[in-house]
């Protein structure tokens, strides 16, 4: 069983504030992708959305699609409504080879809170796990038989995104839920990445490294921080440049038999942290540690 190491191009450009890298090109992008070593890149904004076009952009660098992320409303669609919507999204996975989807609900207005304090973000009660976790399956349950199955992406400024409500998660929802595990989001939400993944490992499915700056990290929750303001204050870095324990983690992983992929996705601000610089970084100290974990690297 082996790995495969690839990141997210938010390194280059954020799509939810473009003054964020908005004027680096796609081919930029791509081209530092593969010149700093990564196997594959998820989505990004800038991408093609048709098979054809993206296929073209991934083979003449060399890379492979991993995922890509897709802003979920299953908690206010049905199942059939939410399947359609995102029938094009998983098309254009599965027509690149991509296994996973990355899907975060956001329902009750995820955009407009990663812009707001923290704390007033939307959350469920405790009476509606039960309805949620059978709905949540049954839209997992379709795309596994379509053949790209769910990554739930627990996530800063959504309903799922403690380590409280990841485990009521995995508790109401069924196998076909599969987990994506964020070393970043669960620090910054107040959570133990170890315990969590101990907790949940068989579970998951897609692993984004992210390590933590802590003293931003404290400053933010302390400031009740909204989670663009944290990133533009620097929360986040590429994994080895904070305080995540990875050397607790990845062998985990290893003992495991996770044979996924390992996606360095670090929002910064590209003008103070040069992409190119902190992409190699955190694929050198990424592959370094996975091989120390005993995990077998494809590279």
């Amino acid at each position: 069983m082996s790995v495969k190491i690839g990141i997210n191009p938010i390194t280059w450009t954020n799509d939810d504030v473009p003054s964020l890298g908005g004027d680096t090109p796609l081919e930029q992008c791509v081209a530092e992708t593969r010149q700093a070593g990564y196997r594959g890149t998820e989505l990004g904004g800038k991408f093609p959305r048709t098979s054809d076009a993206l296929r073209t952009v991934l083979a003449e660098h060399d890379l492979e699609l991993v995922s890509g992320w897709y802003d979920g409303r299953i908690l206010e669609r049905d199942v059939d409504a939410e399947f359609e919507a995102v029938l094009p999204h998983l098309t254009l996975l599965r027509d690149l080879g991509a296994k996973h989807v990355v899907y975060a609900d956001t329902s009750r207005g995820r955009h407009d809170a990663i812009f707001r304090p923290f704390s007033e973000r939307p959350r469920l009660t405790e009476d509606e796990w039960p309805a949620y976790g059978a709905k949540i399956t049954a839209l997992a349950e379709r795309m596994r038989d379509f053949g790209v199955a769910m990554a739930f992406h627990h996530h800063m400024g959504t309903i799922v995104e403690s380590d409280a409500e990841i485990d009521a998660l995995m508790a109401h929802s069924g196998e076909a839920v599969g987990l994506l595990y964020d070393t970043g989001h669960c620090a910054f939400s107040g959570g133990d990445p170890v315990s969590l993944l101990d907790r949940h490992l068989r579970r998951v499915v897609h692993f984004h490294c992210k390590d933590v700056r802590p003293d931003v990290l404290a400053r933010a929750r302390n400031a009740d921080m909204s989670f663009m303001d944290a990133v533009m204050a620097g929360i986040f870095t590429v994994p080895g440049d904070g305080v995540i324990p990875y050397a607790a983690l990845l062998p985990k992983l290893a003992e495991a038999g996770y044979a996924g992929w390992l996606v360095v996705e670090a929002e910064q601000d590209p003008a103070k942290a040069h992409p190119l610089t902190y992409a190699t970084m955190g694929y050198r100290n990424l592959l370094a540690a996975a091989k120390a974990a005993g995990l077998s690297v494809e590279v």
